[in-house]
């Protein structure tokens, strides 16, 4: 009697779950480049190219039937966008790794764990690196989060305050106990 069923781990057709490429560690090449926000402008002039357009079909076909009142509002908000997009494209000439050194400086303690991610302020989406920054003791004693401009390197803001986290030792028998930091 031959048994049918075939060893599951064994099945070379097999459905296994894997990280995509992009997220594989091992296919680590380099570092992360942010983009810079300066591609901004690029939309800019396509709205601006846009809107000149829509007035220069209202202008040379004023009395053609599709022609209206609406090709005035169309102009002037993809002028508008546009002018937006274009203020707005701010060049960064602060990278991460600068961020992380004036987070360091405003922190005011040695950092041993940190976390930069790009995030915008304002109306004008000014680019700022929000960094994230824990004291290189084991565990932490304090943390801090700064918000370093991606333009001149000014702090916007910071707090530093103990890490709640570090609060609590656990020893070998699994038992908390309160330290002081």
């Amino acid at each position: 009697m031959t048994d049918d069923r075939t060893d599951v781990a064994s099945a070379p057709d097999d459905i296994r779950d894997e990280l995509p490429d992009d997220l594989n560690p091992a296919g680590f090449v380099g570092a992360y480049l942010f983009p810079d926000n300066s591609r901004r402008r690029w939309p800019g002039v396509i709205y601006l190219a846009l809107a000149a357009a829509c007035v220069a079909a209202v202008v040379a076909f004023d009395d053609a039937a599709i022609v209206n009142g609406g090709w005035w509002l169309a102009a002037g908000v993809l002028g508008a966008v546009g002018v937006f997009s274009i203020t707005s494209g701010w060049k960064m000439h602060v990278d991460e790794k600068e961020a992380l050194v004036a987070a360091q400086q405003a922190a005011g303690f040695a950092v041993g764990h940190a976390s930069a991610q790009q995030v915008w302020r304002g109306f004008r989406s000014r680019p700022t690196w929000r960094v994230l920054c824990y004291s290189s003791e084991e565990p932490p004693l304090q943390r801090a989060l700064v918000l370093v401009d991606a333009i001149d390197a000014r702090i916007v803001e910071h707090l530093v305050e103990s890490n709640p986290e570090a609060r609590l030792d656990v020893d070998d028998a699994g038992r908390a106990s309160e330290t002081q930091p």
